[in-house]
């Protein structure tokens, strides 16, 4: 490609999971100009090796990629399940929350309306040059450049590292469960590591497949529900998040912290099917099919035959836990974006070497005024517990898309909060 040949766009969007597909459904409403995704799996996808059998969303269904700035766009959900005819069905149902399949659906709808999208592009680096703007690197050639720059990078599963050295065909991450699963010895001892959600529907899953001897271990003194109340629910909403913009680094990063259990949790619907579950297998089999371990830091494994030999710290000392199988819920990470080294020098870090995150999701760079960088689901320690799931998506986009065009596009109401914060 000769470089007259490469495109020029307004705005380039790494990633076109859930943020970008909000972003790139409110931009096309409003905006004269192109934006384009980029997108490294060959075809639309969310999580896609975590559809667990009866897995179902943490959010409302009225939280989907416009409607809380948009209520009328042609891609919220309502119109989705008008459009697939399903709309009776699901309201039939009565889901308290949509199964995550029913959502997979719908952002699979949403991509393949929307235009821009280049699937199959997996970007290597990005650059830039004062004056010509981002450019994105892609086997070893330049592919596009922009004016503006947006991650949408999402995240990748994280193993500690005293449990790295264990990883393979026994011992493996959630999204490699339903692959494995055909080949486990179904009275083999499985150990689950992690309380969070995750691990929750993992044990779900062995449950449902008819395994015998599941152990589930967490940090966590005991397997914790997620807060889903009024008052928690009120972390969430766009007055908390330009509350959280008043008060200084230190306070914001405490006020944070203590919100974990109302996201970073365990449903209480899942905790209950789990208990059901166990209580029916233990009239089955005459005990407990699964073992229950809160309190418990597992820290290393060793590799012993065919299987493993968990060490964890518990409220009374240490113990070892046999396995013959591992399952590593032990949650993820940020995906690292592909920055170019000359590129991450001009953007400013804080003393923990975070990239540092204004109120309108822009990086603080030392770049042009006239080239900006957002980033998003990387914010959490400025702008709370939302931003690190799926209940602001749109809120997000149309802060984005306010700065990037320097002028309210979209109006973002939240007139009636009830709680004063500071």
């Amino acid at each position: 490609m000769s470089e007259i040949d490469i495109p020029h766009h307004h705005t380039v969007g790494v990633g076109a999971g859930p943020a970008n597909l909000s972003l790139a459904a409110l931009f096309e409403a409003v905006a004269p100009h192109r934006l384009v995704l980029l997108e490294r799996r060959p075809v639309s996808t969310w999580h896609p090796r975590l559809l667990l059998s009866g897995v179902r969303m943490q959010t409302s269904w009225l939280k989907d990629l416009v409607s809380l700035v948009d209520p009328t766009h042609r891609l919220s959900f309502v119109n989705y399940l008008v459009s697939s005819g399903r709309i009776y069905a699901l309201i039939n149902a009565q889901f308290n929350v949509i199964p995550r399949r029913e959502y997979q659906r719908y952002l699979a709808w949403a991509s393949e309306q929307i235009e821009g999208i280049e699937y199959g592009v997996s970007v290597d680096e990005i650059g830039f040059e004062e004056g010509v703007g981002f450019s994105y690197e892609s086997g070893g050639r330049t592919i596009a450049r922009s004016d503006h720059l947006v991650l949408g990078l999402g995240s990748v599963p994280y193993v500690p590292p005293g449990l790295s050295g264990i990883v393979g065909d026994d011992a493996f991450v959630p999204e490699e469960l339903t692959g494995r699963l055909p080949d486990m010895d179904r009275e083999a001892p499985v150990s689950v590591i992690g309380g969070g959600q995750t691990g929750a529907e993992c044990v779900l899953e062995l449950l449902g497949h008819g395994f015998t001897d599941v152990t589930w271990l967490g940090r966590r003194p005991w397997f914790q529900p997620m807060d889903d109340s009024p008052p928690a629910n009120d972390f969430y909403r766009p007055a908390y998040v330009e509350f959280l913009q008043q008060v200084t680094r230190e306070t914001r990063r405490r006020l944070i912290e203590g919100q974990t259990l109302t996201g970073d949790a365990i449903t209480p619907g899942a905790l209950q099917s789990i208990y059901q579950a166990n209580y029916d297998g233990m009239l089955r089999l005459d005990r407990y099919p699964l073992t229950m371990r809160p309190g418990r830091d597992v820290t290393s494994a060793d590799r012993d035959g065919d299987g493993f030999v968990l060490s964890a710290t518990s409220p009374i000392g240490h113990e070892k836990v046999p396995a013959r199988y591992v399952v590593l819920a032990t949650g993820r990470t940020a995906t690292p974006p592909p920055l170019a080294p000359s590129l991450t020098e001009l953007i400013d870090h804080d003393d923990t070497g975070e990239m540092i995150v204004d109120s309108d999701y822009s990086l603080r760079w030392k770049g042009s005024d006239r080239n900006k960088i957002f980033v998003q689901n990387r914010a959490r320690y400025t702008h709370g517990v939302a931003d690190a799931n799926l209940t602001l998506l749109p809120v997000r986009a149309a802060t984005i898309i306010n700065s990037l065009f320097e002028r309210d596009v979209y109006t973002v109401r939240d007139a009636a909060p009830s709680v004063v914060w500071g």
